[in-house]
């Protein structure tokens, strides 16, 4: 009784293998949404356009976008860059819009002097603008608009 299920069993799993295999080789090559072959770096052209004001917001808490291009600004684990103008010490004489004060606050909410290390990071949140086709259809719709 064994030996019949054993057997099976094994010529199951070999069938579904050769199966998978053939599936696999049929689906042809692997493709991008991007258009351009998976070991290919995309150039990324100058398409930063500064809007004048701030953009509208498509739910509560997004983070506001970037209106300029951040390729030359520096952010590691020493230096923020965005800090140079952003920073509540420097936002006001430079015209920038200031750091909300939830970006001095740490795990415990504990307010501090300097940005938190888990705000450190800025495009964790934010991401600059583009004017860039959609790679995908969007039917997202802002929540004022029910």
């Amino acid at each position: 009784m064994k030996f019949l299920v054993i057997t099976g069993l094994s010529g199951l799993a070999s069938t579904l293998a050769f199966v998978g295999i053939v599936a696999a080789q049929q689906a042809g090559d692997v493709k991008s949404l991007r258009n351009d072959p998976l070991d290919v770096t995309n150039a990324i052209e100058d398409i930063y356009q500064q809007n004048e004001g701030r953009a509208a917001r498509n739910y509560r808490q997004q983070p506001p976008i970037i209106p300029h291009s951040m390729e030359q600004y520096q952010i590691d684990l020493r230096t923020n860059q965005c800090l140079t103008c952003h920073d509540w010490s420097n936002a006001g004489e430079r015209g920038a819009p200031t750091l909300s004060m939830t970006h001095y606050l740490d795990r415990n909410g504990t307010q501090l002097d300097t940005v938190s290390g888990t705000r450190w990071f800025c495009n964790q949140c934010h991401v600059p603008q583009a004017d860039a086709p959609a790679l995908v259809d969007n039917v997202f719709k802002p929540s004022s608009t029910r």
